[in-house]
């Protein structure tokens, strides 16, 4: 693999390939001019060094991950003064790295984690212009509400260490909750807040969290997975005379203090130094440089493609070739929408198993470990996106988990779900992501990480490969395939649009309506989505096709001897690379295989 820019067709930019790197033994990492073998030791070291410190600087993240060694007893320290030794530690692992030649490493076991940290780590010091710390009040995956229901619900307590961990975990909300605020003040002190619309659901989400019964709530879920008696007695004062006063405490603050501040501007170039910001966070979400401009350009492109292929089908399957009234029946007639929560999770699963069976023909490394369906929590729902995974536990305690959106199933078309299943399922995030998990001799870094651009990017593809490998059950599931991709097109195209191009609130709703099979609600929550996390929507498309060049070179160029599990398995068995980096590793095995 050589570590160079690429350019790519679609893409047609500047390419960087940076790193993710922590020492914390900085005499160990002492690099220089070094022969080959004393600079991938520095790397391994580096890399090495970089998954102790994170997940000791993270430990809900260890625990999210799967990491074997994780502090299950710990929430992150999100206080603004860790945040700023976190970012100094940054600094000074980077410093290191780039004192590393990178052809010094090439061709041995740290050229992988080289790059990978690399990019990481320079993407990581560029999204500082965001100060997200600061204004992060989110309706998605990224607010705390959400990131820590999902953390309960992979909470470990089959042992008598892990209940005392579970319980010294949750003591500590009430600190973090405390802390979120004095982050938001200074955030409103320096002119940096979160957009009213976002504010609002979140009041409405906290809401809907006090208002549960305490046994229901999702920091109490510990307590029904197999866990003695007395263990949910302990855990029951925890939710009810802390975690509740301090979640109402949080929600009077954006009642009172921070709603009337926060700003009635979508775009985060309405935040000090915004336009700088959503760059940068174009770069750390798609590890590529490029101008909003030429995302929306894209986008325009890609729905214009996608929009004649559901013509096709269109005319083909449904009598019409108006496919603006078709998509609207789709989302509309009930003969194409359900009629239960429990249909769409049992549709979905059907589409997974079936996906499972068929992975072997198209893939040579197979992951052992299963995935399971379950709905999101009550509370989160109306806002959630449709469907959402967290990975298995390295040591096999627990399987891969896809959350799927059951709010309001009658509003819900059937057109889309199997998609979404085949994305973070089989053979998307849950095979990639296990893939590399599984690869015990691998580095942590290639194991545990996540890059979106590749990452999603992948899921996207794998939801046309699954059409390939004849998983579709009849032409309204393949239009709901065109209507995620259609949806993953227009998110160039609003992402851009809201954020640096003017665009409403409404205006990008409307456009999602108008392309995909969305119900309103859920058209509703990820535009809210893409407002509170700039610049992540527009990774899945940028991705996908970076990967579908990727194969298309190596099929004409290889010709009949094209070989489809290997190029999957060479594709996925690094884990989620830089998009530069997996370019170059896919030129060498076409070279290789000539």
């Amino acid at each position: 693999m050589r570590l160079r820019a690429l350019a790519l067709r679609e893409v047609g930019m500047r390419i960087y390939v940076p790193i993710l790197l922590c020492c914390t033994g900085i005499a160990a990492c002492t690099v220089g001019d070094r022969s080959g073998d004393d600079a991938a030791a520095s790397v391994i070291a580096l890399a090495d060094d970089y998954v102790s410190g994170y997940f000791s600087q993270f430990p809900d993240d260890a625990t999210s991950f799967g990491y074997p060694d994780a502090d299950h007893g710990r929430l992150r320290d999100n206080s603004l003064a860790s945040v700023r030794a976190w970012q100094a530690r940054e600094d000074a692992w980077l410093e290191h790295l780039r004192a590393i030649d990178p052809s010094a490493v090439a061709g041995t076991e740290a050229e992988v984690p080289y790059g990978f940290l690399r990019e990481q780590l320079e993407a990581s010091v560029g999204f500082r212009a965001c100060r997200m710390e600061l204004w992060n009040v989110s309706p998605t995956w990224t607010g705390w509400q959400n990131s820590y229901s999902a953390l309960a619900s992979l909470q470990p307590v089959g042992s008598k260490e892990e209940l005392a961990q579970a319980l010294s975990r949750y003591h500590e909300l009430p600190r973090f909750l405390q802390a979120e605020i004095e982050n938001l003040r200074e955030g409103l002190r320096l002119g940096l807040t979160a957009p009213r619309n976002n504010v609002e659901s979140v009041i409405e989400q906290m809401d809907g969290l006090l208002a549960a019964r305490p046994e229901d709530s999702p920091f109490y879920s510990p307590a029904g997975r197999a866990a003695p008696p007395e263990f949910g007695a302990e855990l029951l004062p925890i939710v009810t005379e802390e975690i509740r006063p301090a979640i109402k405490t949080y929600r009077d603050f954006l009642v009172n203090e921070y709603l009337p501040e926060a700003r009635e501007e979508i775009a985060v170039a309405a935040n000090p130094d915004g336009a700088d910001c959503y760059r940068a966070a174009i770069r750390y979400h798609t590890t590529l440089d490029m101008p909003p401009q030429e995302i929306r350009a894209m986008g325009l492109r890609q729905m214009a493609q996608i929009r004649s292929e559901m013509q096709e089908i269109a005319e083909r399957s449904f009598d019409t070739s108006d496919v603006s009234v078709l998509l609207q029946s789709l989302k509309s007639d009930p003969k194409y929408t359900f009629a239960s929560r429990q249909e769409i999770i049992d549709y979905a699963q059907a589409a997974v198993d079936r996906a499972r069976a068929a992975v072997p023909d198209w893939f040579g490394i197979v992951p052992q470990a299963e995935v399971v369906i379950e709905p999101y929590a009550p509370f989160q729902e109306k806002s959630a996106p449709l469907g959402q995974y967290s990975s298995p536990a390295a040591d096999g305690s627990r399987p891969g988990l896809y959350l799927i959106n059951t709010y309001q199933p009658e509003r819900q078309s059937r057109a889309g779900v199997e998609s979404v299943a085949f994305h973070e399922a089989y053979p998307g995030h849950h095979l990639q992501g296990t893939i590399a998990l599984e690869r015990t001799g691998a580095h942590p870094v290639m194991r545990y990480f996540f890059i979106s651009g590749f990452g999603e990017g992948w899921g996207l593809y794998s939801e046309r490969l699954a059409d390939e490998m004849g998983l579709f059950s009849d032409d309204v599931a393949r239009m709901g395939l065109l209507s995620n991709e259609a949806h993953r097109a227009a998110r160039l195209v609003v992402d851009a649009g809201m954020h640096a191009l003017g665009w409403s609130r409404q205006q990008a709703i409307d456009y999602l309506l108008e392309n995909t099979t969305l119900a309103p609600a859920n058209a509703a929550a990820e535009i809210d989505r893409y407002i509170a996390v700039p610049g992540q929507a527009t990774s899945y498309m940028i991705g996908n096709l970076e990967i579908r060049r990727l194969r298309e070179m190596a099929e004409d160029e290889l010709g009949a001897g094209f070989d489809i599990k290997q190029f999957h398995d060479r594709v996925l068995e690094d884990g989620a690379v830089p998009l530069p980096m997996l370019g170059d590793k896919i030129e060498a095995w076409i070279d290789e295989s000539r």
